[in-house]
């Protein structure tokens, strides 16, 4: 076997020029952001920025060959400020010859601060052109002052239709891919692999291999929908619960459950759940929609979103999941008001304002003769000496006594309580 058929078959077909880079035409396509830029043969620092297998890496390599330039790759896992300093060292030597160096940073998020810093004045003075990679929101992870000297581009999963013709390509390619080989692969497979990749080419790619791999082992010549096992096309959803997706999934919920929505709720919540999100966050996050959303519009969705949290510590996975779905959707149905959330607000900022007013004699407990003979407690009306269990009486401090912080809404639960305090006050 030839040397390069010992790489992975994602690797072989790596694009030796954007006539067979598929995908991202918005940055390299006909009307693409990148497209005037390369053919002026003008050089920028940027950062690629998508899920993994959408072409961040060939990209960048494309773009170094294009502008014939110097290309230097290396992973923000393994390299230090002593390495980089060799490879600014190299790239002033080029550039007094004429030849300009692009330094390809793969996983760039990893970079930390004093490591991202250190590319500053090089990037700024133009002694290196910095092309990163990463698959983080680089408003999370990269440092503003470098941010700020470079452009960001957004790479987007690859479609079906996309990762389908990446597919097709391997298996008719005879230099690079599996066109040599004796087997045939029916287009409901590969339309099977590129539909449960997850717009990742190099996750299709590598099951396509295995695939190929694993039938010729079997002696078989054909490759169909019942000889593919599910388990390969087993791929982990792309979270990470440190970093953007984690927040960007659990806003979505949030959301889904505020706007009512129990269809997205519910997939939210599934989406979290199978990427392995902590379901007692989750749990957290339903009760403070609970009680930021719906809050006295319907007092049972707190309850039952506190049981929900209390079920799941009994029960665990996987029966405590239908808990924290079933509070899930209860808040997502039930009538919404956020009359408490801004209620809590405008009585702190009331407080920012006034700050330490005095409480009024006649509100605070008499605990000893002295503070009875001060007046505490003086003219203080005990409501259930009254009839309905309600008297008027002044509970505010005399400064801000015209305050009205809650203002019930005209929905659900809250209308009888509107009613209630209209009937008193």
């Amino acid at each position: 076997m030839s040397e390069k058929f010992t790489k992975p078959l994602a690797e072989r077909l790596k694009p030796l020029n954007f006539s067979e880079f598929i995908g991202q035409t918005h940055l390299i396509g006909e009307k693409g952001i990148l497209t005037p830029l390369l053919l002026k043969k003008k050089l920028f620092s940027f950062i690629l920025w998508g899920p993994p297998g959408t072409g961040k890496t060939a990209l960048a390599y494309l773009v170094g060959k294009t502008l014939n330039a110097n290309f230097v790759s290396v992973s923000a896992v393994d390299t230090t400020i002593k390495d980089l300093k060799g490879v600014i060292l190299q790239a002033k030597k080029l550039k007094t010859l004429g030849k300009l160096t692009i330094l390809f940073i793969d996983e760039i998020h990893r970079f930390n601060k004093s490591q991202q810093s250190f590319l500053l004045p090089f990037v700024e003075k133009g002694d290196i052109y910095l092309i990163g990679a990463t698959t983080e929101n680089p408003s999370f992870e990269i440092i503003p002052p470098l941010l700020s000297r470079i452009k960001v581009f957004i790479l987007n999963p690859l479609s079906k239709e996309e990762i389908f013709i990446i597919l097709t390509k391997a298996l008719k390619d005879k230099e690079r891919g599996l066109g040599n080989l004796d087997i045939k692969v029916k287009d409901e497979v590969l339309e099977k692999i590129a539909e449960t990749s997850s717009g990742d080419a190099r996750v299709a790619l590598n099951t396509l291999e295995w695939l190929v791999e694993l039938s010729l082992a079997q002696n078989k010549k054909e490759i169909t929908l019942n000889d593919i096992s599910e388990a390969l096309f087993f791929k982990p959803l792309y979270y990470d619960k440190s970093q953007e997706e984690h927040y960007n999934l659990i806003s979505a919920f949030h959301k889904s459950m505020r706007g009512s929505d129990p269809d997205a709720t519910i997939y939210w919540l599934a989406r979290m759940l199978s990427a392995g999100e902590d379901p007692l966050y989750i749990a957290r996050r339903i009760i403070a929609c609970a009680a930021e959303d719906v809050g006295l519009a319907d007092p049972m969705a707190l309850i039952i979103a506190v049981a929900a949290k209390n079920a799941f510590e009994a029960l665990g996975q996987p029966e405590g999941e239908l808990a924290l779905a079933e509070a899930a959707l209860y808040v997502a149905c039930a009538p919404k008001s956020n009359s408490v959330y801004k209620a809590l607000n405008l009585a702190y900022e009331e407080i920012e304002k006034s700050k330490n007013i005095p409480v009024p004699l006649h509100l605070r407990n008499p605990v000893t003769k002295l503070m009875k003979k001060l007046g505490y407690g003086k003219n203080y009306k005990y409501t259930h000496n009254f009839e309905n269990g309600f008297i008027e009486q002044e509970y505010l401090p005399q400064e801000i006594k015209t305050k009205i912080f809650y203002k019930p809404k005209n929905i659900g639960f809250e209308t009888k309580i509107k009613a209630h305090l209209k009937s008193l006050w």
